[in-house]
């Protein structure tokens, strides 16, 4: 087993670590977690947070797994220290009101920029209404448990900036909460608490489309930042995506809350339509764990970029983990469609999806070039009973892989001269998944005939659609105790489809 300090995932008074399970994790009962020497817990997930710790202290945390048969031997050592305690710069000092009504924007701003390096700006129990607020590298944001950052449903207070929307450079509203720009790249910025950050979407996002004066504004975004950490927030109500990271690396997402979909109380909003819950954007070192996303489209989308200015800038999604987190309504775990600097070494594993058109997209139309590669979905589980949520031309199935996304009418069959805008989608690999779904594919997978999808393998896999398995251009498909039932049709259908393994 190898541990791993979850990137920027420490606190003051906290540290957070991810470990990859063995080869015979069916085996292991419980993992054991040491610190210091001592026995700290035991946890059947692969990850953990040390909590109350000593500020500016230097801690040993080992790793060790119950077996069925005996002890397995602990992992490497690590050695991680805890952040200095922060200096507190309470809003509520500079000015700032939470009675719901007051805009507070610019004595939050004030705070923020009085704030000293690893300093933390406070926001305590209360509604506080603001615009668009910018944070600086190395400092904390800590919304406290019972406190709300809400957003304003002005557009005027969210001034026009230039900043990647769809893939694309575009004149778009500020986020409510966003990095400034700063001489070279950003580093460590945490966000934090129990608390809230609304960003009154329903109310907003009509708003700025009626001004017509740039595209929507996100929740969060956060742009040419190393270090990021998201920890114990709530994140909801976005007039566009919930976190989008864009040109960011380092960063962890532990114990979050996202919710693009639904109020407080259960009641959809209205407006909010292309909701993505997190999209880290040419993003590397990304991991993501013990979160809950409900989400109006994708729960995560991992991106890089659109078409020849996606290729041109070249900076791909890679080396991203999820795990131990559920996703509720919307499309799962996606894989592009904007992926035109490439995506890479992916793991989703042990995630469980309820009342989601799908657990795993991966869609590359036709135009975005680069790759889609080494993508592995593990020990994830399905159950969606949501007919409202047709299949289309966007969502085809519980497992998809498409070339053709978006496409209102097209021939699989006829192929296309290669260029620098031809995609190569390989080595996506699903294993040990269980799903059942009430509508669409069970299984989608069709590639180009120009470039087929190459090397897809499903290992472990039981899946029960509306219909059953599609399976079209594709060199190499590994199939290993799969089985597949469809409500209507056949269970599998395939063309030109070439190496063809069935054990």
């Amino acid at each position: 087993m190898k541990l791993l300090l979850a990137p920027s995932a420490q606190t003051h008074t906290s540290i957070a670590v991810v470990w990859d399970k063995p080869e015979d994790a069916q085996s292991i009962e419980e993992y054991v977690l040491y610190l210091n020497g001592r026995e700290a817990a035991r946890v059947k997930e692969t990850d953990y947070t040390f909590e109350n710790l000593t500020p500016d202290t230097e801690y040993t945390i080992r790793l060790g797994a119950v077996m069925r048969e005996g002890f397995l031997p602990l992992s490497n050592l690590e050695t991680a220290r805890t952040r200095k305690k922060p200096q507190v710069f309470d809003v509520t000092a500079f000015g700032a009101v939470g009675d719901g009504s007051t805009m507070n924007t610019q004595a939050i701003q004030n705070a923020i920029d009085a704030c000293a390096p690893g300093g933390m700006v406070y926001v305590p129990e209360g509604v506080f209404l603001t615009g668009a607020l910018f944070l600086k590298s190395d400092m904390t944001l800590y919304v406290e448990k019972g406190g709300k950052l809400l957003g304003s449903d002005r557009p005027e207070d969210y001034p026009l900036m230039t900043y990647l929307y769809e893939g694309r450079q575009q004149l778009c509203h500020a986020s409510l909460i966003n990095t400034k720009e700063e001489e070279g790249r950003g580093h460590d910025i945490t966000l934090a608490g129990g608390g809230t950050i609304d960003g009154n979407g329903n109310a907003l996002l009509k708003a700025e489309l009626d001004g017509g004066q740039g595209r929507r504004g996100n929740l969060i975004c956060f742009r040419n930042v190393d270090g990021v950490y998201m920890k114990d927030l709530t994140a909801r109500q976005s007039p566009f995506w919930c976190v989008h990271m864009v040109y960011c690396n380092h960063i962890s997402m532990n114990r979050v809350t996202i919710n693009s979909k639904y109020d407080e109380n259960g009641n959809r909003y209205g407006n909010i339509f292309n909701g993505d819950g997190f999209d880290p954007d040419s993003c590397r070192d990304v991991c993501v764990f013990h979160s809950d996303i409900t989400s109006q489209d994708d729960c995560i989308a991992v991106k890089s970029g659109r078409d020849e200015e996606g290729r041109a800038v070249g900076i791909p999604s890679e080396d991203i983990r999820i795990t131990n987190c559920s996703f509720h309504s919307g499309f799962g775990v996606a894989m592009g469609s904007e992926m035109a600097g490439g995506i890479r070494n992916v793991l989703v594993q042990d995630c469980t999806f309820e009342d989601s058109f799908s657990i795993a997209s991966v869609k590359a139309p036709r135009g975005r070039g680069a790759f889609i590669e080494n993508v592995l979905y593990d020990n994830c589980r399905l159950v969606n009973r949501d007919e409202s949520i047709k299949s289309t031309k966007w969502f085809k199935g519980a497992l998809y892989l498409d070339y053709f996304y978006g496409e209102d009418s097209y021939d699989p069959a006829k192929a296309l001269p290669v260029g620098e805008g031809t995609s190569i989608i390989q080595d996506i690999v699903f294993r040990n998944i269980d799903l059942e779904t009430v509508e669409g594919n069970a299984v989608y997978i069709v590639g180009l005939p120009e470039s087929p999808a190459r090397r897809i393998r499903l290992e472990h896999v039981t899946a029960k659609g509306k219909w059953g398995m599609y399976a079209e251009n594709v060199e190499g498909l590994f199939l290993k105790n799969v089985t597949v039932e469809a409500e209507e049709g056949d269970d599998v259908r395939m063309k030109r489809v070439k190496g063809v393994v069935i054990r």
